[in-house]
């Protein structure tokens, strides 16, 4: 591939949302839309307002099983957190499809990424909580691209940068030209994702780019940061855990938020609590 943009295009047929994705999308942006627009809309997908109510009523939310209805959840969450929601399960309908091979545990670990980012933006009183889960739930969704394009990738890469020791990201940028956050933020501006999307995603490994979305990019950045030291299996305590990932976090992103140990460990319980209650929402 040539660009990003090549390879975005490359997996288009594989990587689409449903259509009635752009529908929801577009009233989302007319104001003189309605909450029947927006259920009628929803609900003109069996499969996608099957899995809105699905997470809708998972104890992620907090009103599990009191949702029978896409008209109810529109009432009660309003336009824009039911535009999440749907974006969110058809996001994990994607994630369904994926089966071993170069991205066993993909899924797995966007949903750890996503709670994370979520709990970062509760435990620090910035961003929005609920945006941020499905920013995080997005923001590796580039790796799903280049290794759907190349399923060989992922070795190469990784095999680069364990030799080098260096960032998987840094690794991609020497061996391909770009790295899994480009790829993302590319697919999020074809998908004409809401505006801060593809910007966070872009600047998530220097949140500092990520200009007036760098808070969300900096709670993506922290996000990861825990997916990694969560991913560590030699740690002897959790505090252990704590200090490395946030010797990941960029110092000025450090900074920024007033990280320090004790709030990396609350950030984490939470995501772990969390991730008990939500994996049901991967299958």
């Amino acid at each position: 591939m040539n660009s990003v943009q090549e390879l975005v295009a490359s997996t288009e047929k594989l990587l689409c949302l449903p259509s009635v994705y752009q529908h929801i999308r577009a009233l989302l942006d007319d104001p003189t839309s309605t909450s029947a627009d927006m259920s009628a809309v929803v609900g003109s997908d069996p499969a996608i307002a099957a899995r809105v109510l699905q997470v809708a009523n998972s104890p992620l939310y907090g009103a599990p099983g009191q949702i029978s209805h896409i008209d109810r959840a529109v009432t009660l969450m309003g336009l824009q957190r039911v535009h999440d929601l749907a974006l969110t399960s058809m996001v994990l309908g994607l994630f369904s499809e994926i089966q071993g091979g170069p991205l066993q545990g993909f899924r797995e670990n966007a949903l750890y990424r996503a709670l994370a980012a979520r709990s970062s933006a509760r435990c620090l009183g910035v961003g929005d909580p609920d945006r941020l889960f499905v920013e995080g739930l997005l923001a590796d969704i580039g790796h799903l691209v280049m290794y759907q394009a190349d399923p060989t990738q992922r070795e190469r890469t990784t095999h680069w940068a364990r030799t080098h020791h260096c960032p998987l990201a840094d690794a991609e940028q020497t061996l391909l030209g770009f790295n899994f956050a480009e790829v993302g933020a590319t697919l999020a501006c074809r998908w004409a994702l809401p505006r801060g999307f593809a910007a966070a995603i872009g600047a998530q490994l220097h949140p500092a780019r990520g200009g007036p979305h760098a808070t969300e990019a900096a709670l993506i950045h922290v996000a990861n940061a825990l997916l990694e030291s969560h991913q560590e299996t030699d740690a002897e305590h959790p505090a252990d855990l704590d200090a490395q990932a946030l010797a990941r976090v960029d110092p000025l992103c450090a900074l920024y938020l007033e990280l320090d140990i004790p709030l990396m460990a609350g950030i984490r319980k939470q995501t772990e609590q969390d991730l008990t209650l939500a994996r049901g929402l991967l299958h």
